[in-house]
């Protein structure tokens, strides 16, 4: 009982004078120099991808035998490019219908898909009455 201090009503706590045995805890590093750290191989990365651009250009203008790399990323399909484009416009067509509509037709709308459900989603009565 010579190590420890009790004290009501909260935790357990080491007596001042004792240093052999102590816990120690480790520092946590603080958020900004993880952002800052983030930032700088973000930045180290375009770098590479820049530098990396115009040794693809002077190869494949050199007539080896490797393609010509246009796009770094995989062509699309026709499909996917028409499905891309389809999606892209019903997110506008909705994105404009949600905007011409005030809170009160929105409201409305709500209500009128409430009233259109059936008593199975009701909210039952709880308690006397």
């Amino acid at each position: 009982m010579s190590d420890y201090d009790f004290r009501p009503g909260g935790s357990l706590k080491l007596k001042s004078g004792v240093e052999e045995g102590g816990v120690k805890k480790k520092k946590k590093k603080s958020g900004k120099s993880k952002l800052k750290e983030a930032l700088e191989k973000k930045h180290d990365t375009e770098l590479q991808a820049k530098e990396a651009t115009p040794e693809r250009a002077s190869s494949s203008a050199s007539g080896r035998n490797s393609p010509a790399i246009v796009n770094g990323g995989p062509q699309k399909t026709e499909a996917e490019k028409r499905f891309e484009e389809v999606q892209r416009r019903r997110l506008a067509e909705r994105v404009a219908k949600l905007a011409n509509q005030t809170h009160k037709d929105r409201v409305h709308d709500f209500n009128s898909k409430l009233e259109a459900l059936s008593e199975h989603h009701d909210i039952p009565k709880v308690g006397p009455g």
